[in-house]
């Protein structure tokens, strides 16, 4: 395919902050007075067996994506699902073998683009009704460059899909950033005040669409703040001090030769937060060798435990450029001016040119929270019920951990906390 080299770019930026997706809407504000299992009732997603299969690849992409990551041995958070969002709006303006890549490393291969589509659209509609203790926010739009203009179908697919409304703006204005930035602000509670900086933004881009997600989840057994106390932490490198909480309860509990795996929910339990320990002189790479679609179900359904509870108060940031990793994980066209195929996005041909990450986790004794922004850019260049046992499960090494939703299984966070 040839294609005609422009100076113009254009920056897609779709800031997704997982977990919990919904469109345009917020639900229940978190209160401090518990709720009653009447008030907070756990809800479900309800899933075809196709559906439940597409959530399996999807989350099969999740572990291969953070198996890169974690090939650097620091704290670290991604969001996988936020990356399917961003490719799946996107991808409703690709075609040919461009598409078929990004369908098959998302996990979509067989059920293509309106695969992507549908998931996104159930998880966006049914997601934020599932716990009134969880807090969601969620936003999209489109900001275009007045002079270009997006395909009709693709408008009308990420309206339908996306919720998301185009809006015409003049981009050398001198304020559109700073209108962005404070969009993005404003509807992640200032987590990530940033979405664009100067070095992303290009005045003579073609379009900016941008997707927020804020999740703030309670804890269902929140911690004692007066049991966190400073305690060791065996890093690989380094060993320091951090502020290590601690608590006694009956929790969702297995282990394997690997790892000891603990469920802590969140609210009414519709979310939860899995934590992977690997065992002594085991590490995160050896547990995430073994981390499959199925391994992933398996830990999802735990027995019960009276489990000793240590776990480090943090927070981590993670700033992560995604054009090497997802090339390697098999859709390298996306990202070559000459083999790009995005006809059905814009009146101008397009690739690739920037695809980061940008996450970040806050977690202490209420509970977590959670924010990702993915901007893509492109460039216009033509178990059975048992007495439970009592373990202990202290944190005090390298962890992995999880933020799902428990009734798909579906991931929207992973990370590792090394002690940095």
């Amino acid at each position: 395919m040839q294609v005609i080299m422009k100076k113009s770019m254009i920056w897609v930026t779709i800031a997704l902050m997982i977990p919990t997706m919904v469109a345009c809407s917020n639900n229940d504000e978190t209160s401090d007075e518990p709720l009653s299992n009447e008030d907070n009732e756990l809800k479900y997603i309800s899933l075809t067996r196709a559906e439940q299969e597409l959530v399996g690849e999807n989350n099969a992409f999740a572990f291969n994506l953070f198996r890169k990551v974690a090939e650097e041995p620091k704290s670290a958070i991604v969001s996988p699902i936020s990356i399917t969002y961003a490719l799946g709006m996107l991808n409703n303006g690709a075609s040919g073998e461009t598409q078929a890549e990004i369908n098959r490393v998302l996990g979509f291969g067989n059920a293509g683009a309106d695969g992507i589509n549908a998931f996104c659209q159930k998880m966006l509609t049914e997601a934020p009704t599932l716990d009134k203790l969880t807090k969601v926010m969620i936003a999209n739009t489109v900001y275009m460059n007045k002079g270009y203009q997006l395909k009709a179908d693709f408008i009308s697919k990420a309206k339908s899909y996306y919720d998301a409304e185009p809006e015409t703006r003049d981009f050398g204005d001198g304020k559109t950033r700073d209108v962005i930035n404070k969009w993005g602000s404003d509807h992640t509670e200032k987590m990530i005040e940033e979405v664009l900086t100067e070095d992303d933004f290009d005045p003579s881009a073609v379009s900016y669409l941008l997707n927020a997600i804020y999740f703030k989840g309670a804890w269902a057994e929140k911690f004692d703040k007066s049991n966190t106390k400073e305690e060791s932490f065996k890093g690989y490198s380094v060993e320091k001090k951090v502020p290590m909480m601690h608590q006694e309860h009956e929790f969702n509990y297995t282990e394997t030769d690997d790892c000891q795996a603990l469920c802590l929910p969140y609210g009414n339990n519709a979310y939860r937060m899995t934590i992977l320990l690997p065992k002594e002189g085991k590490t995160i790479n050896d547990l995430l060798k073994t981390l499959t679609t199925s391994t992933w179900q398996r830990y999802q359904q735990m027995g019960n435990a009276i489990v000793d509870v240590k776990l480090p108060r943090f927070e981590s940031q993670s700033d992560l450029g995604l054009i090497g990793i997802m090339s390697e994980l098999g859709m390298p066209r996306a990202f070559d001016p000459y083999l790009a195929e995005f006809p059905n996005f814009c009146n101008v041909p397009t690739y690739i040119g920037l695809m980061k990450q940008v996450a970040k986790i806050k977690l202490n004794e209420e509970g977590t929270e959670a924010a990702a922004i993915t901007v893509i850019g492109l460039k216009n260049e033509s178990m059975t019920p048992s007495e439970p046992q009592h373990v202990k499960f202290f944190a005090t090494r390298p962890f992995l951990y999880v933020i799902s939703e428990q009734s798909t299984g579906a991931i929207f966070f992973i990370g590792q906390f090394m002690g940095d």
